[in-house]
């Protein structure tokens, strides 16, 4: 990130009960853009973390990128920390995101020793240096933090305690992004920044992402949802075409990073990096 905008991928683990070649096939289709990393989710409470540690595995053993894991404090034990990310090191994979995590239904708290994410970067740090630390910002504030300025000095103490840099929370609205970044830079966030991009694929799980995370629709986005939520390939057409000119906003803005959540959807994906002209960032 210092030399150059760095390209990346995110996926999710099947089920348990799903086969793992779908998401194999997807991968093989992804190393083709030459991604600086490929990140992979767990489900909510830690759920699908073995999963997940195959999904690395399979990345790492590629030899085509870096994979990086998300890990987050719901459910979580020091000793059982210790354990996993022992495990991942042992598989060769040092790069992580150290989240909070979200409460599974019906939780109030993580039930784990640590109750914030700043505490899971300074173990890690601390124990683990061997460690690259990713942290979460969310450029339009948590859903659960009180205000923008609280949100962002939550940001600063993951900052001061080991994060390497920000990989953010989808963000549809860039002028909301790019007040963020100056609110976060004057409170004295100094982290690389890497931009989360949602495609915008169908109607029902663009509203339902952003409603649950408490993120804004913009009048363009709307109007998308407005004019073509009844004919889904109409849709998926305008909602490509929406995400390739919001890559072109982010990365006019500068950022340091560009980060595609998948969805698990290569040939979705594929068509927006193919409209974008983007083939290799490292080219």
């Amino acid at each position: 990130m210092k030399k150059r905008m760095s390209f990346s991928f995110e996926v999710f683990p099947p089920k348990a009960e799903q086969s793992m070649e779908p998401l194999l096939d997807t991968l093989e289709h992804l190393y083709a853009y030459k991604p600086d990393f490929i990140s992979c989710t767990y489900g909510a409470g830690g759920t699908n973390v073995g999963r997940n540690m195959e999904i690395c595995k399979a990345i790492k053993e590629s030899g085509k990128t870096i994979p990086v894991t998300h890990y987050t404090c719901i459910g979580n034990k020091k000793e059982k920390i210790r354990e996993e990310l022992e495990t991942y090191l042992k598989m060769g994979v040092n790069h992580i995101l150290a989240l909070r995590g979200d409460f599974p239904k019906g939780w109030q708290e993580t039930r784990g020793d640590f109750d914030h994410a700043n505490e899971l970067v300074e173990y890690i740090r601390t124990n683990f240096p061997e460690f690259c630390i990713a942290v979460a910002g969310n450029p339009e504030k948590h859903i659960q933090a009180g205000s923008l300025k609280e949100d962002i000095a939550h940001l600063r103490l993951k900052q001061d305690a080991g994060g390497d840099y920000i990989m953010t929370q989808l963000c549809y609205d860039v002028k909301n992004y790019q007040h963020w970044v100056e609110q976060i830079r004057k409170a004295g966030v100094t982290l690389p920044i890497d931009a989360g991009i949602m495609p915008v694929l169908s109607k029902d799980p663009t509203i339902r992402m952003t409603v649950s995370n408490g993120c804004s629709i913009p009048k363009e986005l709307a109007e998308i949802i407005g004019k073509y939520g009844d004919s889904p390939e109409d849709f998926k057409k305008a909602g490509k075409e929406y995400t390739v000119k919001l890559i072109y906003d982010y990365i006019n803005m500068g950022i340091d990073g560009l980060h595609i959540y998948t969805l698990n959807k290569w040939q979705d994906v594929a068509d927006i990096i193919k409209n974008a002209g983007i083939r290799s960032i490292k080219e």
